[in-house]
């Protein structure tokens, strides 16, 4: 356990931060200030940490006060001094002796390294500030009086940017400096010392960081980034967010290249603006028909797939994704991966939608399409490469990142695991199911026929629901087609053949599925006495956001 000495001028709240959060197992061994009314004592003490006072004498100079703060810290172990607010430069009469010092700056060093970081920042007009975490190097001459360009001039352990918005005043930066990049950055470098994790070299200023570097899981993954800075630039305000009584805005990032709903171009210029729930909506539809090669469009409600299809005109792939879920596609979002032609733009309005979004449009399309009033019209773009990398869920207190989902499945990767082979049709189709469930909430799984979808149920907590939900819409919900021989899609493995059981009473004739499960035996033989096909894909395809 790594053992900290906090040195504070007043208050100490990074000091308190890091006690309360005790990042990668650090304890504080003792508190020390030099004012016996500093808060940070008591506060301290009432969290049980010891405390000592070693107040300046008046005429004391600076070395002999260091050796009485040296001779206050001797009774307490620690590995590790940090400095907060301490408001006395330190020479090698303290330094050689202790360990390893650190300080933090509200400013990103070198830039605005005196006493008025924030009043600094916003005169030189900077849009950025933040804060810097330092090690504590000797800035003094041999008299002990200050050397006032080696202050705060030890090598950098970690920084934290701070944005600094239009109508900023001293205080509300320094707000956030404080209370923002300091509870950030200070807490992560005792982390990394208390991780063994950092290499200081005083002679070259240099300091390294071992965690702070990609993480690599195995020859398949490049790994994550040890720190997300993100910058994003608000780009509207929204009415509203899920709810009307939630504030809400869409940031963009500038630096995105790939098709985005965020940097969309909405043709109707009287229409509504997107609103928060359309934004998510769009978003999940454009990520599904750009699963697809050939002509494919899809109907999104509540981010789920109320429809999707692939077939050899645009027209002809929405009219059967429509045909899927045609009561569940009212008032949802409708996305295409080819340039929008007057045949599926005319197919578009004949029922309530909020917004179509695709690479481009004929002029005829348009003019159809804008035919409804409030019809959001977004162009993407050119549907180039996949290029972001991750996706994030922000949650109370930090975020989960991980990799986007953007596995594919061929005929030749499929392991057939019952008596009967799928036919050639089958496999065709079980390939489309697979990508079409990735973008199903889980439990998801899916009904299809060709390359077109039949039923879909989506985001229940029992799998075998979710069959029966995926049966109920195929039957009482799809126009022109039904469950009778079609394929399911299931995105995990089947724990119990009473999901194989309930998919032979809705008809399914072929199954894909994961696999792995300790029952994979018993869903085996389940399908092999309903005269069921089945593959496995080896890989999952979870869906919870």
């Amino acid at each position: 356990m790594t053992r900290l000495a906090g040195m504070a001028g007043n208050r100490g709240r990074n000091l308190l931060n890091i006690a309360d959060r005790a990042p990668g197992g650090a304890e504080l061994a003792v508190v020390l200030a030099t004012d016996e009314d500093a808060p940070v004592l008591e506060d301290a003490a009432e969290r049980g940490i010891p405390t000592e006072t070693v107040p300046l004498r008046e005429g004391e100079q600076r070395r002999e006060h260091e050796e009485r703060v040296l001779d206050a810290l001797a009774d307490h172990e620690f590995d590790l001094v940090c400095l907060d607010g301490y408001m006395r430069i330190l020479s090698d009469t303290f330094l050689s002796e202790a360990p390893t010092t650190l300080n933090v700056h509200p400013s990103l060093l070198p830039a605005f390294p005196g006493t008025d970081a924030w009043g600094d920042a916003l005169s030189a007009g900077v849009s950025v500030t933040g804060c810097t975490v330092h090690v504590v190097t000797d800035a003094t001459d041999d008299a002990g009086e200050v050397i006032e360009s080696e202050v705060d001039a030890g090598p950098i352990v970690t920084q934290e940017p701070v944005p600094v918005y239009d109508g900023d005043d001293e205080e509300s930066l320094k707000e956030r400096v404080l209370y923002e990049g300091e509870f950030r950055a200070y807490p992560r470098a005792v982390k990394w010392f208390a991780e063994d994790a950092v290499e200081v070299d005083l002679e070259t200023g240099e300091v390294t960081v071992e965690v702070d570097v990609a993480s690599t899981e195995g020859a398949d993954h490049d790994g994550l980034p040890a720190r997300r800075l993100v910058s994003d630039d608000r780009a509207d305000t929204l009415r509203y967010g899920e709810n009307p009584h939630q504030d809400a805005a869409v940031y963009e990032d500038y630096t995105t290249e790939e098709a985005s709903v965020v940097g969309a171009d909405q043709l109707n210029e009287g229409a509504k603006a997107l609103s928060y729930n359309n934004y998510n909506d769009a978003d999940g539809a454009l990520n599904l028909i750009k699963e697809f090669e050939e002509p494919a469009a899809a109907v999104i409600k509540h981010t789920n797939p109320a429809g999707c299809a692939t077939a050899d005109t645009l027209a002809e792939a929405y009219e059967k994704a429509l045909a899927t879920d045609p009561m569940s596609a009212f008032g949802g979002i409708v996305a295409l991966n080819r340039e929008c032609d007057a045949a599926t733009a005319e197919r578009v309005i004949d029922s309530f939608k909020e917004v179509v979004v695709a690479p481009g449009y004929t002029d005829d399309a348009l003019e159809t399409l804008f035919e409804k009033e409030n019809l959001r019209v977004l162009d993407v773009g050119e549907l180039n490469d996949r290029t972001e990398r991750f996706t994030e869920k922000p949650l109370v207190g930090g975020r989960l990142v991980q990799e986007r989902d953007l596995q594919s499945v061929a005929v030749e990767d499929l392991e057939v695991v019952t008596e009967r082979e799928p036919s050639d049709e089958e496999l065709e189709t079980m390939v489309f199911a697979w990508q079409t469930l990735k973008h199903v909430k889980s439990n998801g799984i899916l009904f299809a026929d060709g390359t077109e979808t039949v039923g879909v149920g989506m985001g229940q907590v029992s799998r075998v629901d979710a069959v029966r939900l995926a049966a109920m819409k195929a039957d009482e919900q799809a126009e022109g087609k039904d469950a009778d021989g079609a394929v399911m899609a299931s995105d995990a493995f089947f724990p119990f053949p009473d999901g194989i059981e309930a998919a032979a009473e809705a008809g399914i004739a072929a199954v894909v599925q994961p696999g792995g499960s300790v029952n994979d035996d018993d869903v085996i033989e389940a399908a092999d006495d309903h005269g069921m096909a089945m593959a496995f894909t080896g890989q999952r395809a979870f869906r919870h956001d």
